[in-house]
């Protein structure tokens, strides 16, 4: 199974949390979007452990694919937008964006956030 990490996917690994790296080790292949790293990056620069975190990232991405948004992403971002706002259920904007990587890509999302299930396809995995 491919996956793609969200944040609190990316922290927990960083972290060495056990259950997490027993789900990270058993895909087949893990990728990251460019906004989950913008975002563990600004955690990053606030920890105390800025070191030890900046280096075990730089080992991390080479090992990982990075995905990027491009124009069919924005096709995914707007389709989805729409349909949680129609529901009456909008997600944070960053987390929409990830969301339209996972069905671009059609992987699967490693992420403890609930509403990703809100999103219709999108299968995410807890821990």
């Amino acid at each position: 199974m491919a996956l793609i990490l969200d944040t609190n996917a990316l922290s927990a690994a960083a972290d060495r949390e056990p259950t997490a790296l027993k789900v990270v080790a058993g895909a087949e292949r893990l990728a990251v979007p460019v906004i989950v790293l913008g975002e563990y990056r600004l955690g990053i620069a606030q920890s105390r452990h800025r070191k030890d975190y900046e280096n075990w990232l730089r080992e991390w991405i080479a090992a990982v694919r990075v995905l990027d948004v491009d124009e069919r992403t924005t096709h995914h971002y707007a389709t989805i937008g729409l349909e949680l706002k129609g529901m009456g259920k909008p997600i944070p904007t960053n987390d929409l964006w990830i969301a339209a990587l996972c069905r671009q890509h059609s992987l699967s999302l490693l992420s403890r956030d609930r509403h990703f299930d809100l999103v219709a396809g999108l299968r995410r995995i807890d821990w």
